[in-house]
């Protein structure tokens, strides 16, 4: 710093620097959270595509499945075939609910940009304490 500022000067130099970094560091985080939210969504629309298509073939394939099961025990089982049939379905179908619940509940949306926040708050946080322990 050159011999010629006050102190008022000084101080409101700092604060310049201080603003410029938190704006920076502001910027940064927000371009992440948006990175983030453009490959969440392209993922999700993957993922939409892809479940739609399986349950389309996945359900033409029960169907079809369900048909060979009750016609070929049609003369001596149809109503344990019909009955079998609808446990394991339904049973299935239960299942595969819960697991997408499982999956659905995980927190995945912007964990990035939430750990690097938490990360900065304790960097601000251990160098305002910084100051106090050393007095």
């Amino acid at each position: 710093m050159s011999e010629g500022q006050g102190p008022a000067q000084r101080l409101f130099d700092a604060g310049k620097r201080i603003l410029g970094s938190l704006l920076a560091t502001g910027e940064t985080r927000l371009r992440l959270a948006v990175l983030e939210l453009e490959e969440e969504r392209a993922r999700l629309v993957g993922i939409l595509l892809l479940a739609g298509l399986s349950m389309i073939l996945l359900l033409l394939g029960l169907g079809a499945l369900t048909t060979l099961v009750i016609v070929a025990f049609w003369e001596s089982h149809r109503l344990t075939a019909i009955a079998v049939s609808a446990g394991v379905l339904l049973f299935g179908g239960a299942g595969l609910a819960a697991w997408v619940m499982h999956l659905a509940r995980r927190p995945t949306l912007l964990a990035s940009t939430l750990k690097h926040l938490a990360l900065d708050r304790e960097l601000v946080e251990s160098q305002r304490e910084a100051p106090q322990r050393q007095q």
